[in-house]
């Protein structure tokens, strides 16, 4: 397609949130390649969730390859009222981009998936192949769907047009960029927050729920790391799951602690168990991961929860937006 092989134009998608920015970080300090061009892109270039304004956006760029990361997104509270909104946008965008890929001969696309993707009455931990067994939890079905559909329609391209589209599902992600708004934002950037301006105010620090639910949390510079071996090597159409293993799951306690820890917190902790807790866990098997990784070193939790509060805390005015 008037590409020299082994030359990559590499379109991101949703390329200023969470994930984008530290793909930007990571190729920037050095993991990109020289045969290598990256476009990161944003809402700001093109809505979406109009077919025609992708089109047009694949039409002006070009790629052979494609990391599909936009997406509405929202916590738990956010997905609660608006789980029609979250399907209908999400499929939207996931199908314009698909599709322009594939009308525009894209060599690859990596779209990224979630956890809460996986069935809600599970066996744990939960692994690539046990994605469609079940509904999932019904506080986000809207979301989960559309995020599942994406791998329904990878498979439907690669046996229709032998494409090769792929898909990752890190479990929950944090770091610098993030969400950080406390009302829609994800649990620990949230968390963060609550512990900045607990601190400033001299209140104690209220955590909703009972802080017992457990999660495995990855670092989006880490994830940004297998993002690019994803892209370069990666070779299956089906799922893989980008997590720490199941031994490294915390606790939301376990997470605030940290938290208070990094931040030199020295308030009272309160857990307010009126809220709710959603998931108690959604265990992921990183065993697929390991066995292409085994070697693969991922940042120790309390070495990025530190390095995460350092930057908001570093870029409050903007980071708390």
């Amino acid at each position: 397609i008037g590409h020299p092989r082994g030359s990559f134009r590499i379109l991101v998608t949703g390329g200023t949130g969470l994930v984008g920015r530290a793909i930007q970080k990571v190729v920037a300090d050095g993991e990109g390649r020289p045969d290598e061009e990256w476009l990161f892109v944003s809402s700001k270039d093109a809505d979406l969730t109009s077919a025609a304004e992708t089109k047009a956006l694949f039409e002006k760029h070009k790629p052979t390859h494609v990391v599909h990361l936009a997406a509405m997104v929202g916590g738990l509270f956010k997905n609660i009222r608006c789980n029609l909104d979250f399907w209908r946008r999400n499929v939207h965008i996931n199908d314009n981009v698909l599709h322009s890929a594939y009308e525009c001969g894209v060599q690859k696309v990596v779209s990224c998936l979630s956890t809460c993707i996986f069935p809600d009455k599970t066996t744990y931990p939960i692994d690539e192949t046990m994605i469609h067994n079940g509904p999932p939890h019904s506080s986000n079905f809207g979301y989960s769907y559309a995020k599942r559909m994406i791998d329904v329609q990878n498979r439907g391209y690669f046996e229709q047009h032998g494409c090769r589209f792929t898909a990752v599902i890190p479990t929950n992600i944090f770091g610098p960029h993030d969400n950080f708004n406390i009302e829609d934002g994800h649990v620990l950037p949230g968390l963060i927050h609550k512990v900045y301006l607990a601190k400033q105010s001299g209140s104690a620090l209220t955590v909703w729920g009972t802080g017992k639910p457990r999660r495995q949390f990855i670092y989006s510079l880490d994830l940004a790391r297998l993002f690019l071996w994803v892209l370069r090597e990666y070779e299956e159409v089906e799922p893989i799951i980008l997590s720490v293993g199941e031994e490294d799951e915390v606790s939301i306690k376990e997470a605030a602690d940290a938290i208070v820890e990094a931040m030199d917190f020295k308030g009272e902790l309160i857990f307010d168990t009126t809220k709710a807790d959603g998931q108690f866990k959604k265990t992921a098997s990183n065993a697929k991961l390991r066995r292409y990784l085994p070697g693969f070193q991922f940042t120790p939790f309390k070495q990025a929860v530190q390095e995460t509060c350092a930057w908001f805390s570093a870029n409050y005015g903007s980071a708390r937006k």
